[in-house]
């Protein structure tokens, strides 16, 4: 039940046709976990807070650092080398009383993600890293939580509603239906490297504080199965359909929560290696090995449908994003030459399967099909 003072608080909310009282009880009853109190968190947590969730949870390991100022609307030049979490709630506590905050002022990880998510009915995804947004999105799916997902790049923004089920039942894409793996170590630098522009987590971060009200009040069409691409400088705001990608997800979400904590998200999205030695192959070498010898095995990583097939290399074809869980497929005690385009892939894949399930007989096959085929013409 609402308070006459939450009555007259939230009267823009009341007076709006289809809305009323019923929908600002169900905001009140809400819990909603945020993910990352930076420039998305901020506008989240903001818009958040005055429209009434009844609970929300902010976690985030780090300090308000001066140059965050730019774009991290809830922290002033006062608020520099305090912790994020707390400042955040001490100030939405007073833009709104009526809501409780929960902070966690620490650094999400496996073994945290799902004893919190549990708790919230919602979450929202303001982190700026690829491990955490790829642990994020298979904590959701494991706990069958809606999640609201937003990211920026210099201009640009992405929003999207993941793992939404609707009211017949029916559970729209995860993040890994529209990444099934994290690009390249190093190909996409965060903001600290490449810069943002100020105002653009504000457009995003209004954006998923909106889909999140959406979710909770039941009022309009939830943003799933598509995501929205926004270009700050042409003030362009496109659309992209989404499918849900059954054989993506199921085949690089952890299938349970045992899986998850195994799962080292860091190492997945490239940000360290394995620390053993790396065996490496010369394509001139294993040309002279295929003359000898059919007591190998190969090992291409790559996507069924790229292209070149090799026939003199067809043996054992299984995606970076499922070796994981096709880890048995694998000789233990053949020599086997793991390849993909130009090597990249191949070696993730030594370093993910002798870390993780102790192999060592695994060769890199240096340069991938690109030095293959520059040696050897296709037929």
């Amino acid at each position: 039940m609402l308070s006459q003072e939450e009555i007259t608080r939230y009267n823009r909310h009341l007076i709006l046709p289809g809305f009323g009282i019923e929908c600002q009880e169900k905001l009140k009853s809400a819990k909603v976990l945020v993910v990352g109190a930076g420039g998305l968190g901020c506008p989240v947590l903001l818009y958040l807070t005055a429209a009434g969730v009844g609970e929300i949870g902010i976690i985030d390991f780090d300090t308000v650092d001066e140059s965050n100022l730019q774009r991290q609307i809830l922290f002033s030049v006062n608020d520099v080398g305090k912790p994020k979490v707390e400042v955040a709630a001490a100030k939405l506590s007073k833009q709104n009383p009526h809501v409780k905050f929960n902070v966690y002022a620490m650094r999400l990880q496996n073994k945290n993600a799902l004893e919190i998510f549990q708790d919230y009915d919602i979450i929202i995804d303001g982190s700026d890293n690829f491990a955490t947004r790829y642990l994020v999105n298979d904590a959701c799916v494991l706990l069958n939580k809606p999640l609201v997902y937003g990211a920026i790049y210099k201009y640009e923004g992405q929003v999207s509603v993941f793992n939404y089920t609707d009211k017949s039942g029916i559970t729209g894409p995860t993040y890994r239906c529209l990444f099934a793996v994290p690009p390249t170590a190093g190909s996409v630098a965060n903001c600290s490297e490449i810069g943002v522009l100020s105002v653009l987590p504000g457009i995003i971060g209004t954006l998923q504080a909106t889909e999140a009200i959406k979710i909770i009040t039941g009022m309009g069409k939830v943003f799933s199965g598509k995501i929205m691409l926004v270009d700050a400088l042409s003030m362009n705001f496109s659309t992209v359909e989404l499918s849900r990608n059954e054989d993506a997800w199921r085949n690089t979400v952890p299938a349970s929560p045992e899986d998850f904590l195994r799962t080292d998200y860091e190492f997945f999205c490239g940000n360290k290696t394995a620390t053993s030695f790396l065996k490496t192959i010369t394509v001139s070498e294993l040309q002279k090995i295929l003359e000898l010898t059919n007591e190998i095995q190969l090992l291409d990583v790559r996507e069924p449908h790229e292209q070149p097939q090799i026939d003199e290399l067809i043996d054992l074809q299984i995606p970076l994003a499922e070796i994981k869980y096709r880890a048995a497929e694998i000789s233990e005690t053949q020599k086997v030459i793991v390849f993909c385009k130009a090597g990249t892939r191949s070696k993730r894949a030594i370093e993910l399967l002798e870390s993780e399930f102790g192999f060592t007989n695994l060769y890199n096959l240096e340069g991938g099909v690109t030095e293959w085929t520059k040696h050897y013409q296709l037929k």
